[in-house]
């Protein structure tokens, strides 16, 4: 029997099950092991593929395994920490009448990480960068900003209203036709490196001020450099 080609998949199916791990612990809300039980599953999304690879055993059901764990992990597990959000939240009196149903909204998110994955396997477009969000950054991002609702939640009833209108501006930018970078290099000098060099500088001493509430910055941070890099190429293109 040859065990190293069932390594990937071993590592896609932890990703999966930390997946579920976070899920539950969201639906209890305790976002502290939510996130971290993403970062996890993160973890073990980055190693399969790279598992694979290295040991060159890459197989058709990988792929699709991985994007259904990816959905799991990065789709359904953040929308349930946005879901057990809203459940605690005021909403203004207009929303009251369905206050009880609007918190199933957040699921459009995970709706919109599974097609984005969907696409991102049909896509030969996306090998040394993405096209829209990726779903692992998307999620590090909710799981980020719930993590720190305890400092806006009650500012205002119009926090829920913002909140849902910002979970429906991160699906869009899921499938999104807008070019990101990714933080793949074909060497380690600078010149040709200058924007993940520059993002990966910046993000220091984010983590090191806000820590674990850093995320949702970098990621927000992350998406204006990757439109700003595009609108640049664009430009100098014509």
């Amino acid at each position: 029997m040859n065990i190293k080609k069932h390594i990937p998949n071993t590592l896609t199916c932890c990703n999966l099950i930390s997946g579920c791990i976070a899920t539950c612990f969201a639906f209890f809300h305790d976002p502290e092991l939510a996130l971290l039980w993403i970062i996890i599953g993160a973890v073990f999304d980055f190693f399969d593929g790279m598992s694979a690879r290295l040991l060159h055993v890459p197989s058709p059901i990988g792929k699709e395994l991985d994007s259904l764990a990816d959905d799991v992990t990065f789709g359904v597990a953040p929308s349930t920490m946005l879901f057990s959000q809203l459940l605690v939240m005021d909403y203004p009196s207009w929303l009251q009448p369905v206050s009880d149903y609007v918190a199933f909204v957040a699921y459009v998110m995970a709706a919109f990480s599974a097609l984005r994955l969907a696409k991102f396997n049909l896509d030969e477009r996306q090998t040394m960068g993405f096209i829209g969000l990726p779903t692992p950054a998307n999620a590090l991002f909710w799981g980020s900003l719930i993590l720190s609702a305890k400092y806006w939640e009650t500012l205002s009833p119009y926090m829920s209203v913002a909140l849902i209108a910002l979970m429906l501006v991160s699906s869009w930018l899921l499938i999104a036709e807008i070019p990101m970078f990714a933080l793949k290099f074909k060497h380690w000098g600078w010149k040709g490196n200058e924007l993940r060099y520059s993002f990966l500088i910046t993000c220091v001493p984010l983590l090191i001020i806000f820590q674990e509430y850093a995320f949702a910055i970098i990621i927000a941070w992350y998406v204006v450099l990757s439109v700003i890099s595009d609108a640049k190429s664009a430009t100098s293109n014509k």
